[in-house]
């Protein structure tokens, strides 16, 4: 299905009822980042479901929510549960959040996710930059007629995970109790963990870390030209890294553990973010 300008345009004519302001942020959470989502102050909060052409999440532990307020001063616009194509949606569908960011008016993006470690030197509880991508499944959300208003047909992506905001996020890290690491990220689809000959293969590949969202959104940022920081929150080692089964109940406990400071490290990214974007 093609999306027109217009499409997304019933989306914000309806929030903008509620929020009369712009936000200069958008940050989509993963599903452990409810102290954050907590602390933003003054929220004006919009269930999905409320939103015209927009889609609803059906993932446990993804609120469903769009929340506007202030952080660190700086006014954000966040996604409290985010959109997979394992829960049905087509990669064109994946492109609407973004998109309706964009119109109205966030400037800056950072993406946050869950994801199973590759890299062997990485821990559970870690963090990593992505730098980079590895997408060799399903469909660009690209795919279909070009809107011109956000982006050209052909566009590059070479620095899409922007290299000022990623320096910003070192930076950042001093002093947050956190580990960290810069590296690459690879997209499956999911619903189920990778196999251990895929985690061979995706090491093989170059990836440092797996996961079953983000990239999606990352592309539709960088189709729209905004600056994009993505976070990965190592959960788990991947599949066949150690000698035990994959469950989510270890990916939620992990990262709740790391819940608190990982959100006072955003608040701090946000408020430089703001200082100038790039």
């Amino acid at each position: 299905m093609g999306y027109s300008l217009e499409y997304f345009q019933k989306s914000v004519d309806y929030i903008r009822q509620f929020v009369s302001w712009t936000p200069e942020i958008a940050v989509v959470l993963g599903s452990f980042l409810g102290p954050f989502a907590e602390a933003i102050e003054d929220p004006i909060v919009i269930n999905y479901s409320d939103i015209p052409n927009f889609l609803v999440s059906t993932v446990p532990g993804h609120a469903g929510k769009l929340i506007f307020g202030t952080v660190a001063g700086r006014r954000v616009v966040c996604m409290s549960g985010r959109f997979h194509s394992y829960e049905g949606y087509d990669f064109e569908q994946l492109v609407i959040p973004i998109r309706v960011f964009r119109l109205l008016g966030a400037k800056a993006v950072i993406l946050t996710n869950a994801a199973g470690a590759v890299n062997a030197e990485y821990r559970p509880g870690e963090v990593m930059i992505v730098s980079d991508h590895i997408k060799l499944t399903g469909a660009s959300p690209m795919r279909g007629p070009n809107v011109d208003a956000f982006g050209p047909r052909f566009f590059d992506v070479t620095r899409m995970y922007t290299p000022a905001l990623r320096k910003l996020a070192w930076e950042c890290a001093e002093g947050s109790g956190l580990t960290f690491h810069e590296g690459v990220y690879m997209f499956f689809t999911g619903p189920q963990f990778e196999t251990p000959a895929e985690i061979r293969a995706a090491r093989l590949l170059g990836a440092d870390a797996v996961g079953m969202s983000t990239v999606t959104e990352a592309l539709t940022a960088a189709h729209c030209g905004m600056p994009l920081l993505c976070l990965s929150v190592m959960t788990n080692m991947a599949a066949g890294v150690l000698d035990q089964p994959l469950t989510n109940e270890e990916v939620l406990e992990t990262a709740g553990s790391i819940a608190g400071p990982f959100s006072d490290y955003i608040k701090k990214i946000i408020e430089r973010i703001g200082e100038g974007i790039p």
